[in-house]
């Protein structure tokens, strides 16, 4: 399975021109985001439709990164395509901006 990180300090943002890349594949947040954004761009996927973030397994955004290389990469970002074994329970870690993706295991308090 494919899941899109930001490997630098600053935070997981994408590019306007990602944004156009996946809305012309159909991508309906993306296309919302680019309706709602008006003067100023964030890339986050957030709009009045929908208050969550792009999903990092998407499949558009995940060829948006692999086709647009820096292209992609929005404000303070450094996107990349991480490829983990089908079927892993994982969460994205944040540190400063930069994510690592790490395998869901239980613990108790």
């Amino acid at each position: 399975m494919k899941v899109v990180i930001n490997s630098c300090y600053g935070g997981f943002s994408i590019s306007k021109q990602a944004a156009q890349f996946m809305a012309d594949r159909g991508n309906a947040k993306a296309k919302a985001e680019l309706a709602d954004s008006g003067d100023g761009w964030y890339g986050y996927g957030y709009t009045e439709e929908s208050e969550g973030p792009y999903d990092r397994t998407d499949p558009d955004l995940i060829a948006a990164v692999e086709a647009l290389g820096d292209g992609a990469n929005g404000q303070c970002a450094e996107l990349k395509v991480v490829d983990i074994p089908d079927g892993i329970q994982y969460e994205i870690d944040d540190y400063d901006g930069i994510e690592t993706i790490h395998e869901v295991h239980k613990s108790w308090g």
